[in-house]
């Protein structure tokens, strides 16, 4: 970890990454394993947002000139690179988040593995199409991709590798600057991230980034944009998403959610409640698609708590940098508290806590046993408001129909799971369930990383899809460009009179429709 040594001066990761600072404030950020110093960070300005900008907008135009194939070598290359020194940005990523290497790990695979997809994908997805004109051979139209601009990006503190990277780089490749606001308490990987391109041979000005609190600069940043990115709150994205609309500008907003997996009564016991111990602790639950409802069918509701309750009590808690840690630390003082009071609300009404419930010192400052409760009732905070940290509730249910009712009860629809071993039947489940994706026998992970198809919620959980064709083509403006021969249009021709031309024209029309022409 030698290297993190160079991370710890704010001019050192200016240097490195091209980060817009000017007036020397900086914001001193700690190991959520221990509490001990990691780096100090320099604090943008508005002006230095605006010169941001200014530097992005300077470097677009060059940039979307060059073709598709070229824009996308730098991030071909990166999909290697990254895994080949893993080792840095894992330690980087965990010095940051507190996260246990192997969800760390999960951050590596996500960039590696969408990168390449938008890098094999962009060149056709964004090169024109021949659309079909009003009259065949007449008319000649064409569909054209055109980048928006300069677009900002504002991403999140708990996937700080990916939820970054992967939402950048196909807005570069669909020839935009990106102006990007990553959270200050994780943004060395993002740092760490664009030196590395730098290398690779990714131009210098367009992919910026300012760091500070979205009271400073928020307002600057949504002001100069030409479309924004957001992935955070469902309070931050509404704000957003208002701001955008002022502007009459485009958003996508990837925003929280209250995710349920269903467990029926012919599921693997043993098989669910594994998958259960991911799909609801990966990054201590600090995940916005993680499960925090558990839903389990009558017969198999007591086999299944015992098991999974097993499970998670022998589950390993650790702050260090080994691949054997199951668990790793909160993030932030803030989310301890935010777990903290869920859990004590919930038990002070009734709740039972099965295994868990309660912070863990002895490991590190911000440490929160993995928790399972059961009992819990809907004038508990926890049973519909989105904890984001290491807890999840059981509850039961009668039959198919009281399952999908309970999922469904919820104003977010991020991600669902159903847990069956006949997959017909959780096919018919999953498309009753009102989520953005639903995983079979799986928490999260085989939807998320099915990059050819779209990402994204219902309801209060967002707008926009990340992945799939619309991931990259959100981030540009479609053009009809047609052109019209000049023997046939719109007025008449030939000396033809306008009633001639209006029987001549009827008549073509009919004769296009019995062919199929249009």
């Amino acid at each position: 970890m030698a290297y993190l040594a160079e991370y710890s001066s704010g001019m050192d990761v200016a240097r490195l990454a091209g980060l817009v600072t000017s007036e020397g404030k900086t914001q001193e950020i700690r190991m959520p394993f221990t509490g001990e110093h990691l780096a100090d960070l320099p604090i943008s300005t508005p002006d230095d947002v605006r010169t941001a900008y200014a530097k992005a907008r300077a470097a677009q135009e060059a940039w979307a000139a060059l073709p598709a194939t070229e824009r996308i070598k730098p991030f071909l290359r990166l999909h290697d690179a990254i895994i080949d020194r893993r080792s840095e940005i894992l330690d980087i990523v965990q010095s940051e988040t507190g996260k246990a290497r192997r969800h760390a790990f999960e951050e590596v695979l996500d960039v590696a593995g969408c990168v390449l997809y938008f890098s094999r994908r962009a060149p056709g997805l964004l090169a024109p199409r021949r659309r079909a004109g009003i009259f065949p051979l007449a008319t000649k139209t064409v569909e054209l991709r055109q980048p928006k601009g300069t677009v900002a990006l504002i991403s999140p503190w708990n996937y700080p590798l990916s939820l970054g990277v992967t939402d950048v780089v196909p807005a570069l490749m669909a020839g935009n600057a990106v102006v990007h606001k990553p959270d200050t308490q994780t943004a060395l990987s993002t740092l760490w991230t664009i030196a590395l391109l730098h290398e690779l041979g990714m131009p210098k000005d367009i992919w910026q980034v300012v760091l500070g609190d979205p009271a400073d600069i928020g307002d600057t940043l949504i002001d100069g944009a030409d479309y924004v990115a957001f992935t955070g709150s469902t309070r931050g994205g509404r704000k957003i998403a208002e701001e955008a609309a002022k502007r009459l500008i485009g958003c996508s907003l990837e925003l929280g959610g209250k995710n349920p997996m269903i467990v029926l009564d012919d599921a693997d016991i043993e098989a669910s409640a594994q998958g259960a111990i991911r799909a609801c602790f990966t990054n201590a639950g600090q995940l916005c698609i993680s499960i925090e409802r558990l839903y389990v069918q009558d017969s198999i509701a007591d086999a299944f708590t015992k098991k999974f309750a097993d499970k998670v009590g022998r589950m390993r808690l650790g702050a260090g940098f080994g691949w054997d840690v199951q668990m790793g630390s909160l993030t932030s003082q803030r989310q301890l508290d935010a777990v903290s009071a869920h859990v004590a609300d919930a038990v002070a009404k009734g709740a039972t806590v099965v295994t868990g419930g309660k912070a863990r010192p002895d490991v590190g400052p911000l440490f929160y046993e993995p928790t399972i409760l059961t009992g819990v009732t809907d004038d508990m905070a926890l049973c519909k408001d989105e904890t984001f940290g290491p807890v999840v509730a059981i509850y039961r249910f009668r039959d198919v129909a009281e399952a999908v009712e309970k999922a469904n009860d919820t104003v977010y629809g991020l991600n669902a799971s159903v847990w069956t071993k006949n997959p017909a039947r959780a096919r018919a489940v999953a498309t009753r369930i009102k989520a953005g994706t639903v995983n079979i026998n799986e928490g999260y992970g085989s939807a998320y990383a099915s990059y050819d198809a779209p990402m994204g919620g219902m309801k209060a959980s967002g707008l926009g899809r990340r992945h799939g064709a619309e991931g990259l083509l959100k981030y540009t403006e479609v053009q009809t460009v047609s052109s019209q021969a000049s023997w046939l249009g719109f007025e008449p021709a030939f000396g033809m009179t306008y009633d001639k031309y209006a029987d001549t024209l009827s008549g073509l029309l009919k004769t296009m429709k019995r062919l199929r022409l249009k």
